[in-house]
């Protein structure tokens, strides 16, 4: 059996693969794709949340409800490398998803708003967990 190790950055804060480090406009282009994806995903909430008729209420509410808890769950995850962060994050967003929706029809109260509402509620407290354990610790895992 093979026990893998988390990678973490040297004393001198270049990791190991400093030589493939993204330099130009590809650092650039990760804060616009962020900033389209949460507005994407505000977006998304918000139609579904105000029950609106338009036509890009389901692919932007779906939108949100992979992604709200992925991003939270990469902020948790941020020891791994960025694919395994990404697989894990994406499975857990789909496992969260599926557990809500279970839960609901369990009790017979689905509803788009309710499963936008929960899953907000449930994705929310995570990121803040993150930066308040950094907060009290002083440093960055």
């Amino acid at each position: 059996m093979q026990t893998l190790g988390i990678k973490s950055p040297s004393s001198d804060g270049a990791t190991e693969h400093s030589g493939a480090a993204r330099t130009g406009s590809g650092r650039a282009l990760s804060p616009l794709l962020g900033g389209a994806a949460t507005a994407i995903g505000g977006v998304g909430a918000v139609l579904a949340l105000v029950d609106s008729p338009s036509v890009l209420r389901g692919p932007c509410a779906l939108f949100f409800l992979l992604a709200a808890p992925a991003v939270a769950l990469a902020t948790v995850l941020r020891g791994l490398d960025r694919f395994g962060r990404t697989l894990c994050a994406l499975a857990g967003s789909v496992v969260l998803n599926m557990l809500v929706a279970q839960g609901m029809l369990a009790v017979h109260h689905w509803s788009v708003r309710g499963g936008v509402v929960t899953v907000t509620v449930l994705s929310v407290p995570l990121p803040l967990a993150v930066l308040l354990r950094e907060r009290i610790s002083g440093k960055r895992t």
